[in-house]
């Protein structure tokens, strides 16, 4: 068995998302095992370097996790020959110009979501990654958690029958941060900064419908800023300027209707953070993140309405879990290990930036929609 080493750019992991989910739960765990195995017995070894602005919260992290390479000078790391992967997860209105400046210095880039926050440049920076020859792909982590995988094996399996509808309920209550501290960054409820619901979620939703249920064809969405008024991290009172919730509905193919709440100013009484429910003509399913429930159409119940006489059914108990079949990991970690092997051996990768312009696609076709109160028809992005 021979290593192979490959050299990995990452920006932006001082933050929560790239720090938790791509850093320590992704590539040190990648590190920590080894490396990934390839199809011929060896393996790949990452070799990271972690890039900030701020050289001292960077060292720091460097030797809190034994990371023997950092720096605060980002176009020095482009310029490192060794290294030929660029990853970034810093803010959104950064992300084009850092990718654009990666594959000018001929690195493969893999990034979070949003791409951008302005289409036209989404497309281009596409078509600039596709015409490079390098290799690019987007974070569709969504796609690999346990539950939406259970939901996909039934979905391909037939267990549905024709899907008829899809919906999703995403989120939880965001504390204002005044006498509780906020569980998110301050910037999501500036517009300025790349804020906004609409932007971030319809994102993921995009991919997720797509890859799952049907391409998206059209969408309605209504955005709102239910809490006008935020603490921020230092303690200083600041207006909200941008949603803080979606109410969206799309139309895909094949007539599926799927409808989808986003929320930062919801209390949880469901199964999880994030639920999808499916109902199809032969059955039904429930997903959260790792879970799913399944309802046949042989057993399903007969409910009759009965406003009279206080509920007897209990319709949670007329539904069976699907058993965890296979070891669930990190889907950001399993998404890195498939990144990784299609850089090494070229094995099959479908989620290029083409699927990032996608997703903003749809978050600015939703704010459009909700600006002009009216459906709008998702049309195909030219490559």
């Amino acid at each position: 068995m021979a290593e192979r080493r490959l050299g990995l750019i990452m920006h932006g992991v001082t933050g929560r998302m790239g720090y938790n989910q791509h850093l320590v739960r992704s590539i040190l765990a990648i590190r920590d095992q080894g490396g990934v195995v390839l199809g011929n017995g060896d393996k790949l070894v990452i070799d990271p370097i972690i890039v900030g602005r701020d050289a001292e919260k960077i060292e720091a992290l460097a030797r809190k996790h034994d990371i023997a390479r950092w720096s605060s000078d980002i176009d020095a790391a482009l310029a490192n020959h060794d290294d030929t992967v660029f990853f970034d997860a810093g803010t959104t209105l950064m992300r084009a110009s850092l990718l654009e400046k990666a594959l000018d210095a001929g690195k493969h880039v893999y990034c979070e979501k949003p791409i951008s926050d302005d289409l036209d440049v989404a497309v281009a920076l596409a078509k600039k990654a596709r015409a490079s020859g390098l290799k690019h792909g987007v974070v569709q982590d969504k796609l690999f958690l346990p539950g939406l995988l259970k939901l996909k094996m039934l979905a391909d399996s037939g267990f549905f029958g024709k899907i008829l509808s899809v919906r999703g309920e995403f989120g939880y209550w965001v504390f204002e941060g005044d006498w509780q501290k906020a569980q998110r960054p301050s910037w999501n409820y500036r517009k300025g900064d790349g804020g906004g619901i609409i932007l971030d979620m319809l994102c993921h939703w995009r991919y997720v419908l797509d890859n799952l249920f049907g391409e998206v064809k059209a969408v309605s969405c209504l955005g709102a800023t239910h809490i006008p008024q935020r603490v921020d991290e230092k303690g200083q009172t600041f207006q909200a300027d941008t949603d803080d919730a979606a109410y969206a509905t799309f139309e895909l193919e094949g007539g599926v209707i799927a409808q989808i709440n986003s929320s930062w100013t919801t209390r949880v009484r469901r199964d999880d953070l994030v639920t999808f429910h499916v109902d199809g003509t032969h059955g039904s399913a429930v997903a959260g993140l790792h879970k799913c429930w399944t309802q046949h159409r042989v057993n399903t119940p007969k409910p009759v309405w009965n406003p009279d006489q206080p509920q007897a059914m209990n319709f949670f108990a007329d539904w069976e879990e699907v058993p965890d079949n296979w070891p669930a990991q990190n889907g950001f970690k399993a998404q890195w290990e498939m990144f990784l092997k299609h850089l090494a051996e070229d094995a099959p990768w479908p989620y290029g930036l083409e699927a990032g312009a996608k997703g903003v696609q749809l978050a600015i076709l939703g704010l459009k929609s909700w600006e002009e109160r009216r459906w709008l028809d998702v049309p195909v992005l030219d490559f």
